[in-house]
């Protein structure tokens, strides 16, 4: 079964790995969220600073060293933001979906902890786990999802685990 706030939870991890930069640029954020199918945006340096803001707060929760860490996390994230669950397509077709946030036309940063803390609760109530982590590089500490079985992650990417490894191996040698 595919899990159904994926998406979501895609979206947060790619939104913090380009807001959690010194000087996160208006256009690379409007570049994630028009490839998550947000339709035509424009962000003022105000609304980015608004999410940057945001998502060192959903950092937390990529932060966390255990499930109730987590869920703690999340928890104080929807007591701050959440509002009553509503269904909406935003009249424009989207399909029906669940939201937390108070309006479809809210703050992008309230969006972003809603919408994020939305699917990552439901991903740590599915697999009764984390929902993520940090790269466990000393180099890079992107976060990243635990969307997938298997074994749990270290690394945000195949190229964080192998130039650890590498490095590893090199200072064996």
């Amino acid at each position: 079964m595919a899990f159904p706030h994926r998406d979501s939870v895609q979206r947060a991890v790619d939104l913090l790995g380009v807001l959690l930069v010194p000087d996160p640029s208006p256009t690379a954020v409007s570049d994630v969220l028009r490839s998550h199918g947000e339709p035509d945006v424009r962000l003022s340096a105000a609304e980015v600073s608004s999410l940057r803001a945001a998502a060192r707060e959903l950092r937390e929760v990529f932060a966390a060293p255990d499930v109730a860490s987590a869920a703690s996390a999340l928890n104080a994230l929807f007591a701050a933001y959440a509002g009553p669950p509503r269904l909406t397509d935003h009249e424009e077709g989207y399909g029906w979906h669940l939201h937390v946030d108070a309006a479809d036309d809210g703050p992008w940063g309230a969006w972003l902890v809603t919408s994020s803390a939305l699917g990552l609760a439901a991903l740590l109530a599915e697999r009764q786990d984390v929902p993520g982590g940090l790269c466990a590089s000393p180099s890079c500490g992107k976060p990243f999802a635990h969307t997938g079985g298997g074994s749990p992650r270290r690394y945000c990417s195949t190229r964080c685990a192998t130039r650890e490894r590498v490095a590893a191996h090199r200072a064996r040698a």
